[in-house]
This record gives C-alpha cells, sequence and structure tokens, in this order.
C-alpha cells in the first residue's frame, strides 16, 4: 500500500483559538462507536458533561450542538475541553481527520486537506510550486487495476495542462476542456446565482454574496493578473481536480467532474472579481475566503454535489 499527498500537505496545522470559522461551530459532529465506547467510560465531571450532551442513535451518535451552533467541548477560548482534558487521542475520528479527505485505490490512498478549513484554504492557494503529489508511505510494490493507472495517467496529463506555465491561465483551462472533448453549461453569471440559492445554504454570508454576484454584470469585471493571484488560481484548479476525480472511477462520471471543477473555479473567479470591483484590491487571503465558504456550501453537502454534477451531466 502506498500513501500519497500534495507536496503542501505535510505542512498543514490547525490554528485552534486563532480560527475565524471554527469547525466546531454549525457543524454536527458524528461520533464513530469505538470513541463513543471510550467516553463511556470516563469519569468525573467530563464524563458527565460527555453523558449530557451525546444524542445516541441506532446509527450515528452525534454531540448535541449548543442554541448557538457551537459544540459543548468548544469554550469560549476556541478551544476543545476533550483535547484539553484528554489530548488529542481522544478526538472521535471525524473531529481527527477533519478537514482531512481520502481517495482510495486498490493499493493506493490518496490524502488531502480540504478547502472548507481556512488555513488549509490559505495553506493551498499560497503555494508558489506547481502541483505535484509526494509519496509519504510505501511498504512495497503497488499494484493497481488497468482502469486505475489509465485513470491516474489522464489525470496526470490534465494537471500538466493546468500547469503550463508558459501560457495564460484561461488557455491553459480551455486546453484542459478541448482535451476532455467537453464544455461547461450556457449559463448566464445570474442564472448561475439562482441556481446556487436554490440549493440547501447554510452560512447566511453565502447567502449575500450570491445576492450580489446576481445583482452584478462580472462580464465587465476583472481580478488583477499577479503573479501571487495567478498561483492561487492554478493551485484552486489543481485542488478540484485532485480531489474530485477519483470517484469517477465508481461512478463513471469522470467528464462530469472536470466541468465542476472547472465551473468551481469559474463562480469563485467571478466572485473574487466582485470583491474586487468593490474594494479595489484581492489578496490570496480574500481568494482563499471565497474557495473556503465554496466548499464548505457545496463539497461537504452531498444533496448540492449531486444536483451540480446533474447539471454539468446536461450540457
Amino acid at each position: 500500500m502506498t500513501l500519497y499527498a500534495p507536496f503542501y500537505y505535510t505542512g498543514f496545522a490547525c490554528t485552534a483559538d486563532k480560527c475565524r470559522h471554527s469547525c466546531c461551530i454549525g457543524w454536527e459532529i458524528d461520533i464513530d462507536k469505538d470513541t463513543l465506547q471510550f467516553y463511556k467510560t470516563i469519569d468525573g465531571s467530563l464524563g458527565e458533561r460527555l453523558k449530557n450532551n451525546i444524542a445516541e442513535t441506532n446509527e450515528i451518535s452525534h454531540f448535541i450542538l449548543r442554541e448557538d451552533e457551537r459544540c459543548p467541548f468548544l469554550n469560549e477560548n476556541g478551544l476543545c475541553d476533550i483535547i484539553s482534558q484528554l489530548g488529542e487521542g481522544a478526538l472521535c475520528q471525524i473531529c481527527d481527520d477533519h478537514p482531512r479527505f481520502r481517495n482510495f485505490y486498490s493499493d493506493r490512498i490518496e490524502i488531502g486537506v480540504g478547502m472548507c478549513c481556512e488555513a488549509a484554504a490559505q495553506l493551498i492557494l499560497s503555494q508558489t510550486e506547481k502541483f505535484r503529489l509526494v509519496c509519504l508511505e510505501n511498504d512495497g510494490d503497488e499494484y493497481l487495476y488497468p482502469e486505475e493507472e489509465e485513470f491516474l495517467a489522464v489525470r496526470e496529463h490534465m494537471l500538466e495542462i493546468l500547469t503550463d506555465r508558459a501560457l495564460p491561465l484561461e488557455n491553459r483551462i480551455q486546453n484542459l476542456l478541448d482535451f476532455c472533448e467537453i464544455s461547461l453549461p450556457q449559463k448566464t453569471i445570474q442564472e448561475w446565482a439562482d441556481f446556487y440559492l436554490s440549493l440547501e445554504r447554510l452560512d447566511n454570508e453565502w447567502t449575500v454574496i450570491l445576492h450580489q454576484l446576481k445583482n452584478t454584470d462580472v462580464t465587465q469585471l476583472s481580478v488583477p493578473e499577479t503573479e501571487k493571484t495567478s498561483n492561487a488560481f492554478e493551485q484552486l484548479l489543481c485542488y478540484f481536480i485532485y480531489r474530485h476525480l477519483t470517484d469517477s472511477l465508481d461512478d463513471n462520471s469522470l467528464w462530469q467532474r472536470v466541468a465542476f471543477s472547472v465551473h468551481s473555479y469559474c463562480i469563485i473567479r467571478s466572485l473574487c472579481a466582485v470583491h474586487y470591483s468593490k474594494n479595489g484590491s484581492l489578496s490570496v487571503e480574500d481568494i482563499a475566503g471565497f474557495a473556503r465558504l465554496y466548499s464548505s456550501e457545496i463539497e461537504y453537502s452531498e444533496d448540492n454535489m449531486e444536483k451540480l454534477l446533474n447539471v454539468m451531466s446536461q450540457q
């Protein structure tokens, strides 16, 4: 078994109490069965709090969020009381993993960090090196099915297209679409804004910026073409390609997922253009902020992802 990750993966670290958009707020936090049994062994005041703040079900149990949607163990200093008293090893699996994701093959695992986390988004989009994978673990010869080898070769070629810095990014994107022999659905930005407004939404900030997008003629707007912003948008595209294409081995949706990746970049770039027109500046931190919001609203909702992929198949 081999384990691969983007070259920046080992640079990720949770910012804990310094995080402005804590993953311990607004998300239902499931508890795996092994951790649940461990929590039942905890005595004292923490054990009593665990008992009173977990909703047990026949399937997946979860923490009972407070009225302000904070995890009951996220203290007022922005730190986790479970970690403070029991150590990081006492976290349930989802808390320990987040924001990591994994792609599975027959004899290979790929890992990465999701952009719903502001620290991950900032890490990814601030990279200046071209996207590449590094091997973190190798227990021997890697065996892959022929269709997996073919997929990895195709994906590698897509990433080579997107990282060909001899060409402007928009040319690279068109070359990618031409290579895949696909095009994006023909919708105006106003129609896309309406579509996103029809989806499940969690954060009111997302609703606000979608209305801004709907009421703005982005065809007249642009973003500053600096080295930093160009690198950030390139990394954004590579992130979507790396994260989402592997599932096509199971559902035969490769071209829809490529279209989704490019479309997601286009939406985030449009949001950045609106921001630039209003504020006169656009930083990597700004781009990361929009990417984080998009990721948390879309990538982490199975229903929203399914609806977007369905639209991508209706070209």
